[in-house]
């Protein structure tokens, strides 16, 4: 049921029942239902050799699971290069009917068969590329991922596919992913084996923190920088901000709440498991959180929670904002990744217990654990480079997310453990501490808690059984993010492998990485100035310029790793460094081009009608102007992202200083667009319909 509230419209429906979670997904009993129609069952989905063997029966049951469902439409459904922050819905979709037309009889015939299921071909050249495609050599293929489940939203089938050219290189963010997961399975599974362990395959498993803000709708559309970038520009804090610490974890706005639950209530039809909501530290921030699941899953999915609250907080009189710093002066936006790996019989590699229990081996947790120790010590570049989103240079280092220095922190008990270890002062199993508390109330009675205290100021802490790569971008797709980490450990992986077979004990070979590595290692505090000294003397990477660590991505290093895993060709890797610089650029030159306009069409003229002094107003116009003109003259696609930089985070900074000056002394019924007050206080400018009072 929608409710028409005074012009808003709002959705009263309840959270759906438990017998709808998953019914516009097709596995399980959904699947089930519609493939015995033609002799087979939802196992058949489990094994990815389907697509080569029984994709006409596939395809017979999603049709008539369409039919059934009012969706006569599929969908090649695939994940561009370059759309990070640019528009809502970063996928990429040909939408076309399940039927054809037939003139002379002058009906339409049912045909949809497995070839058109699995493979579809458009045009590779209109989406960045890197010069990977031209006009003249446009021809791209979408091929279906069977590692993802296909999915139903309105008339459509959704086939989640790879994106490749017809070279065969790489068109999209999910090809390299599921090359970096083959890769790691591989010389995992092999370092393994080396430890009498034997296992068919092994996989990442992540689960992603999404933070977003809610605003009002009616404000949003007064803001020409929101609706062209996602970020304002300029404007004037509120007398009120964070600074009571009072918003974390509050009771959630009455609106926002209907609007979340209404956006659970869609993600459950579409098996997404959206269990947790909250607010978030900075007012009208909210995050929404899922079960762990495999990598490639649980990004597809969480790009479609993405575009499920953009287009449902519409419906609420509200916009939802992904970039990563929205607002100044109150925190921004993130997507911690929380990253394991595991067997695909459900051995969790990073929990200490199962593996030992699976293996037989106590030394196989700390051989794992010095695996990835090695791989971020050595590719830390990397990393950072995979959440150079440009709304993330704001962010990183500012006391609100990890530095620009890439780190692991283990916890005291698991650092210990292995410096003892790697000293051969003690014996390799690992048996987790137990940390009793008591609250000092008699009748609540003591409770267990980790051993290992959480560490929100690293970038890659270890949570006993995951680590969480905690300065990802709320904006991002998270695929480049999980291919990094997953080709780092294969190659770790496999160089571990290659010394156990020439002869050397795996202890020895655990042991001998940390020694190397143990520098990357820090449990301190990493939002101390001092840690950045420390890190530089330590050698560690610390690449403080997003566009820098961008331009690091096609050092030889990283070439060699990348080729080595078979993940990325040198052509491959450097599309995707020069489309990110130009992301980069693109972005700035949106912010500066709002700016100006808003300048020229809006404040200037409120100040002059305000009868204010406009030479600090006009000499901010004119000091961006020429930055954005220094950006056009360079054709150096890193050197204008170097400039774009300058241009965002220094002359952009200092030229809001003298607006929002200005909208201090301006009456407040001439000021003409949306104010931080306006915009970060739902509980106090909205009625409980959505309504701005």
């Amino acid at each position: 049921e929608i409710a028409e509230v005074t012009g808003v419209q709002t959705c009263a429906l309840p959270i759906c029942g438990m017998e709808e979670y998953g019914s516009q997904c097709f596995v399980g009993a959904v699947a089930d239902k519609y493939l015995k129609k033609h002799g087979e069952s939802a196992a058949l989905l489990e094994d990815p050799t389907w697509v080569s063997t029984k994709a006409d029966k596939v395809a017979a049951a999603l049709q008539d699971w369409g039919l059934d469902n009012g969706a006569t439409c599929t969908a090649h459904w695939f994940q561009p290069l370059g759309s990070n922050e640019v528009r809502p819905g970063m996928a990429g979709m040909v939408i076309n009917h399940f039927f054809t037309f037939n003139p002379t009889k002058g009906n339409i015939e049912l045909k949809y068969d497995g070839e058109t299921l699995v493979k579809g071909e458009t045009d590779g050249s209109s989406y960045p590329n890197g010069g990977l495609r031209a006009t003249h050599t446009a021809g791209g293929y979408t091929i279906i991922d069977p590692t993802s489940p296909i999915f139903m939203r309105g008339d459509t089938i959704h086939i989640p596919c790879v994106f490749v050219a017809w070279t065969g290189h790489a068109l999209d963010e999910k090809t390299p992913l599921l090359r970096a997961e083959q890769a790691m399975s591989k010389e995992g599974t092999r370092l393994l084996k080396n430890i009498g362990y034997n296992v068919k395959g092994i996989q990442s498993n992540i689960g992603l923190e999404q933070e977003f803000f809610l605003i009002p709708r009616d404000s949003f559309a007064r803001r020409l920088d929101l609706q062209m970038t996602g970020r304002t520009v300029m404007g004037k804090n509120a007398p009120r901000g964070q600074e009571m610490c009072d918003h974390y974890f509050a009771p959630l706005n009455p609106n926002a709440q209907d609007c979340i639950k209404n956006i659970q209530e869609e993600a459950f039809r579409l098996g997404i498991s959206l269990k947790t909501r909250h607010r978030e530290v900075a007012p009208n921030q909210y995050e929404m959180a899922p079960y762990f699941g495999r990598v490639t899953q649980q990004v597809d999915q969480n790009l479609v929670i993405m575009q499920l609250c953009e287009e449902i907080a519409a419906r609420y009189n509200l916009a939802c904002l992904f970039q990563e710093k929205p607002f100044a002066d109150i925190n921004g936006s993130g997507k911690h990744n929380n990253w394991s790996m595991g067997t695909t019989c459900g051995v969790n590699l990073l929990n200490a217990k199962q593996i030992e229990k699976a293996t037989g081996s106590p030394v196989a947790f700390p051989l794992v654990l010095a695996a990835m120790v090695q791989a971020v010590d050595k590719h830390g570049d990397l990393m950072r480079a995979a959440i150079a989103c440009p709304g993330n240079d704001f962010r990183l280092g500012a006391c609100e997310a990890p530095p620009a220095v890439i780190s692991a922190y283990l916890g005291k008990s698991v650092t210990d453990f292995l410096d003892d270890f790697r000293q051969g002062k003690s014996a390799a199993k690992y048996d987790p501490p137990k940390k009793m508390l008591a609250s000092g109330v008699d009748v609540v009675p003591d409770f267990e808690v980790p051993a290992v205290d959480r560490n929100r100021t690293s970038p890659f802490p270890f949570g006993g059984h995951r680590f969480e790569f905690r300065a990802v971008g709320s904006s991002q797709n998270v695929s480049m993010v999980n291919t990094v980490l997953a080709t780092m450990a294969a190659e770790a992986f496999k160089d571990f492998s290659d010394q156990i077979e020439g002869g050397k004990k795996p202890e020895d070979v655990a042991k001998d990485a940390l020694n190397k590595h143990w520098r990357v290692i820090f449990d301190g505090n990493g939002y101390d100035p001092a840690w950045l000294d420390e890190a530089n003397a330590r050698g560690i990477w610390r690449i403080d310029s997003g566009v820098d660590a961008i331009n690091m991505m096609g050092s030889e290093k990283n070439i060699k790793l990348f080729e080595s895993m078979k993940v990325l060709s040198k052509e491959e890797l450097f599309a995707r460094k020069d489309i990110a610089l130009q992301h980069y650029a693109g972005i700035v030159e949106m912010e500066a081009l709002s700016f100006i306009d808003m300048l020229k069409q809006q404040i200037i003229p409120a100040i002059k009608e305000a009868e204010q002094d406009t030479k600090g107003v006009a000499a901010a116009l004119k000091s961006v102007q020429d930055g954005l003109a220094k950006m056009h003259h360079e054709g150096d696609d890193y050197k204008k992202a170097a400039l774009a930089r300058v241009l965002r985070l220094e002359t952009m900074i200092t030229a809001r200083e003298a607006v929002d000056a200005a909208e201090g002394e301006c009456p407040a019924h001439l000021w003409p667009v949306a104010t931080y007050k306006e915009m970060l206080f739902l509980d106090a400018n909205q009625d409980a319909h959505g309504n701005t009072i």
